[in-house]
């Protein structure tokens, strides 16, 4: 399936000179996502994965259904202030800007393999920023999972010696 042709391109949002990348083109089309959801499914046959994390917000859609074909937990790594509970936080930089991500203290055992999974890699930042908290809570990131990613960026060598895998390049 050629998902390339399907994820639309918007022009400067959320801002002047970004090309957003619109993965709601492969949700609105479900022998699209399931195909999406089939190839992460063969990308973790490889690892010995415990526990998906999935950011916010476009990850919980790959990530949940992920999940429930693997029949894994999902633990939400979630922007600052989203998550309830004794949380640990991490302040990253985007391509735009900067943000901090959350994840809760409780939701990854030590020695736990994780996958992080999100819709899109670009400078590398919430992936790595979602890597530190599992880290800092005693998870072992394994894989990263993306539906995209944005060559020019260079966000592979933020993430380490780490698996990933992303299914369009643009």
């Amino acid at each position: 399936m050629d998902l390339k042709n399907l994820i639309r391109t918007i022009p400067d949002f959320p801002k002047p000179g970004i090309q957003f990348k619109d993965i709601e083109s492969i949700t609105e089309h479900p022998e699209a996502f399931s195909h999406v959801v089939e190839r992460f499914s063969e990308a973790m046959e490889a690892h010995d994965i415990d526990k998906i994390v999935a950011l916010d917000a476009r990850g919980f859609l790959f990530g949940g259904a992920l999940g429930l074909r693997q029949k894994l937990p999902i633990v939400m790594a979630r922007k600052k202030g989203k998550l309830g509970g004794d949380c640990v936080a991490e302040t990253y930089a985007l391509e735009y800007g900067s943000a901090e991500v959350e994840l809760q203290k409780t939701a990854i055992k030590s020695g736990e393999k994780v996958m992080i999974i999100d819709d899109l890699l670009a400078t590398g930042g919430t992936a790595a920023a979602a890597a530190a908290l599992v880290n800092q809570v005693g998870g072992d990131v394994t894989l990263f999972a993306f539906v995209i990613e944005l060559d020019g960026l260079n966000g592979r060598a933020q993430l380490g010696d780490v698996d990933t895998v992303a299914l369009v390049s643009f």
